[in-house]
């Protein structure tokens, strides 16, 4: 047989023939496929022939991928023709020998690639009917046009249909499904469809295809005892897909070879509709309420954050030129530009999903686009509850500090939940206030009516018309806010902030980056040099005399995340000259004593300002018990 080589790096291919029995991998010569890298163990993996199947087990440390899953050392799995193999840098694919091969390349390929390249195939196709040379022109297509596509690769798809094989036919029509059940799992739970393509005909047959399919996909959903609830949503959709391979064979048997045929067409024309009038591959992750982060790697690399894992989907696009056409698609809108004069950008989606896009020659592996998902209905703080982000009487004590106008910063790392708690916190504000808002991009999605949502803007092509943080806080500060909310500090305007504190804007909230409360008094001290040379003491007689409490939360290693500390700010201790905090609540695991619960406890501190909220009867003192 033949192992193909593909060093992602170099961009350097190689095919190597090697024996039909066993094939070691590693980075010493005496393997029989050489992977010269660090990052690759001196006999790393082997392939091997076993009980009528060939398995590839993990010798090396830093295991293997296989088919897009983890194989830790000594583990192996059953692989077949075509499986993609990821070791290090390396992406390797056994394959048969080329005088095997009857029909030729794709006979070896998975039924996954078979299927994309097709789509490259129509893609090309539809472009050179419709004279869409630059895709990003779908993205604004008026109705006639977007109907003239329609009919186009009803067309195209009909003149390819010979080219679809069994493998592939299986590979989308599952696909297909699934995308149903997550679409209609969204709708029972949200009370909101996704926002879908797909093949349209008004053909009585269609009516009567559609009402198999939905029937289909009633019949998988009520087989699980869902709670189909807007909260819900995440762990309704995990629970079906954790059985959908038996489920997948269950409904098989319902499918005609008619209905199979229709689901082909109409998924095709789904994904290329998608490419030129939506977000390409992306446009279902987008949609699917348990991913929460969606990280594009160049066009062949669509990675997602699952239940606090990272995942290879498996999607490519068809080029880097697609990819800067989503990436533009999704920035134009927002008044941001990104080209290689201004090669960094932050947007933001209509739904508030936060964007990030470096294309070349800021990034060396081609277009990069991060797009963390917000949640289309918000978090409550019975939600963070009930999730074991934080405890009940922890969650009244910052409701009871948020009506009891004490400032408060909630410190954090990067993707560890600060936004979503900022967003609980600025739910508790009172409607009667006028409330400000700062961001970079807008993601705050408060209730009250009497909210005024800034936005930063970037430079035009002159370098000229920015306004930054530090220019809104300035600005809000002449808005007669009784609140001001920054979605985060990183840098002068941290200064702005604390002034604003300080000079009756009590109750402000705002997020920070660091790993605990400590850290978060030398991260504003950091801040505020840049703005402004003072002495250290007098940056922390501001930040003591603006703070009233630190929330530090943070994302465990099992991808949940939890509120660890509720801190006071108390002074300055007059012989270190260091601020001085106290915790008021604590994760048991972080002081040694952690159980069979690791639950938000109160350690016993009673805040200086307690007094003040229980005498407004904001708090009540059981909080503490």
């Amino acid at each position: 047989m033949e192992i193909w080589v593909y060093n992602q790096l170099a961009d350097q291919r190689d095919v190597l023939k090697v024996g039909d029995e066993s094939v070691s991998i590693g980075r010493d010569d005496t393997n029989d496929v050489c992977l010269r890298s660090p990052f690759v163990s001196r006999c790393h993996a082997r392939i091997f022939f076993e009980g009528g199947s060939f398995f590839l087990e993990a010798l090396g440390l830093n295991g293997a991928v296989v088919a897009n899953r983890d194989l830790t050392k000594g583990q192996k799995r059953k692989i077949e023709y075509g499986d993609e193999i990821r070791i290090g840098e390396f992406s390797l694919y056994m394959m048969e020998p080329s005088v095997r091969r009857v029909s030729g390349r794709k006979a070896t390929m998975s039924p996954r690639r078979q299927v994309i390249e097709l789509e490259q195939k129509l893609h090309a196709e539809l472009l050179d009917r419709m004279n869409l040379r630059v895709t990003s022109q779908g993205g604004s297509a008026d109705s006639q046009q977007v109907a003239m596509i329609k009919q186009q690769l009803a067309d195209i798809i009909e003149d390819v249909r010979d080219e679809v094989n069994d493998a592939m036919s299986n590979y989308l029509v599952r696909e297909f499904l699934w995308r149903m059940i997550v679409t209609e799992l969204a709708r029972r739970c949200t009370g909101k469809m996704m926002y879908s393509y797909g093949f349209e005909d008004s053909d009585v047959l269609v009516a009567k295809f559609e009402e198999v399919i939905a029937r289909i996909v009633s019949d998988v959903i009520s087989d699980f005892p869902l709670r189909l609830r807007s909260q819900t949503a995440k762990e309704d959709v995990a629970t079906v897909e954790a059985d959908w391979d038996n489920q997948f064979k269950r409904i098989s048997a319902q499918i005609s070879p008619e209905l199979r045929s229709y689901i082909v067409r109409r998924m095709l024309s789904k994904e290329i509709e998608d490419v030129v009038l939506g977000y390409g591959p992306l446009q279902d992750l987008l949609e699917m309420p348990n991913i929460n982060e969606i990280m594009v790697v160049g066009k062949d690399h669509i990675y997602i954050e699952k239940d606090g894992a990272l995942q290879n989907t498996g999607r490519s696009f068809f080029s880097d030129e697609i990819v800067l056409s989503v990436i533009e698609r999704i920035i134009t809108p927002v008044g941001r530009r990104i080209d290689r004069s201004s090669p960094l950008v932050d947007a933001r989606l209509p739904d508030g999903s936060r964007v990030n896009a470096i294309i070349n020659p800021l990034s060396l592996s081609g277009p990069a686009l991060t797009i963390r998902k917000f949640a289309r209905i918000p978090f409550t703080v019975d939600d963070l509850v009930e999730r074991g982000t934080i405890t009940e009487p922890a969650a009244s004590f910052l409701r009871a500090c948020v009506l009891g106008r004490k400032n408060m910063m909630i410190s954090g790392g990067t993707g560890s939940g600060k936004t979503t708690t900022l967003n609980v916190l600025g739910s508790f504000i009172s409607s009667a206030e006028r409330i400000v808002t700062i961001e970079d991009s807008a993601e705050l999605q408060l209730p009250q009516d009497h909210l005024v949502r800034l936005e930063t803007r970037p430079a035009n092509i002159e370098g000229k018309g920015a306004y930054t943080i530090r220019d809104l806080v300035k600005n809000a500060l002449r808005m007669r806010p009784d609140r001001v909310i920054v979605g985060e500090c990183r840098g002068p305007e941290a200064l702005d902030m604390l002034q604003a504190m300080n000079t009756g804007h009590d109750g402000s909230l705002s997020t920070v980056h660091a790993n605990t409360p400590d850290d978060t008094i030398g991260r504003l001290e950091t801040m505020v040099l840049m703005a402004v040379e003072m002495p250290v003491r007098a940056i922390r007689e501001q930040i003591v005399a603006a703070l009233d409490v630190i929330v530090q939360i943070a994302r465990l290693v099992d991808g949940r995340r939890r509120v660890t500390h509720i801190s006071e700010i108390c002074g300055i201790d007059p012989e270190t000259d260091q601020v001085v905090t106290e915790d008021i609540f604590i994760l048991p695991s972080l002081v040694g004593k952690s159980g069979g619960d690791d639950s938000l406890m109160h350690t016993g501190y009673i805040p200086m300002f307690s007094e003040q909220l229980i005498k407004n009867k904001f708090l009540d003192v059981e909080v503490f018990t």
